[in-house]
């Protein structure tokens, strides 16, 4: 604590309690003078608040303090929710998750039906999925990711979190067929951590009002990290 700058963690502290949502580590970095070291505050603030009733977590590469997990039943009450996602939009996520960067057709191709219009734009507008860039072959389709507010809602800290194939199988949420065995055999699904890449923030703030999924105009901030199949930058003429 001595090595650390008392100010400079009261700055991180109140920005991260301040913001209902997780706050990236570029938004940190962003308050404190060049050349701070923003992992040794973290790491302070998060040993400080370990035996606390709040806990600092981090999800992807955002910050947010959340309810300590052995009291947050305690605090647990019936509140009215609105209607729950369909089918459709579940799994659809969960191969976003799985199989990111993934495309239209590609999601089509793994539920083996027609992906409705509305399903993508659901997710997206939820904040749980995010464009990731265009597939470099024809029709340059768009591809699709998960976010950081993905991470924070299901609890995890990182996309390598995710259960595997086979603890997915023995929940019985799994059942298998030809293009799950055949995306399985590319290393999407596996064990934790296995073919599956954490995410990288994107350079700006993704601002993107949905037009149709197969003509969405994306910025060339949209893009995250290089994926195991070439994915094209978004040209600035496509703005």
């Amino acid at each position: 604590m001595s090595d650390i700058d008392l100010q400079h963690l009261r700055i991180i502290e109140a920005c991260i309690f301040a913001s209902a949502e997780p706050v990236s580590e570029r938004a940190l970095e962003g308050r404190l003078p060049e050349g701070t070291k923003l992992a040794e505050i973290l790491a302070e603030l998060q040993s400080h608040y370990q035996a606390r009733g709040v806990n600092l977590i981090r999800a992807g590469k955002s910050w947010a303090f959340r309810t300590a997990e052995d009291v947050s039943g305690l605090l647990n009450k019936e509140v009215e929710v609105g209607r729950a996602p369909s089918r459709a939009a579940i799994e659809t996520l969960a191969i976003c998750a799985y199989h990111q960067p993934v495309t239209r057709a590609e999601i089509e191709e793994i539920r083996g039906v027609s992906l409705s219009k509305g399903t993508l734009d659901v997710l997206f507008e939820a904040g749980w999925i995010k464009p990731r860039g265009r597939r470099q072959t024809p029709g340059r389709p768009v591809t699709w990711g998960t976010t950081d507010a993905f991470l924070d809602h299901f609890g995890l800290t990182d996309i390598r979190d995710l259960p595997g194939m086979e603890d997915l199988k023995a929940a019985g949420l799994l059942e298998s067929g030809p293009a799950i065995n055949a995306y399985a055999s590319r290393g999407s699904i596996g064990a934790k951590g296995s073919g599956l890449k954490a995410e990288e923030e994107p350079d700006e703030e993704l601002q993107l009002v949905m037009a149709d999924e197969d003509s969405a105009e994306l910025p060339p901030e949209a893009l995250m990290e290089e994926a195991d199949e070439p994915i094209e930058p978004l040209e600035p003429d496509e703005l």
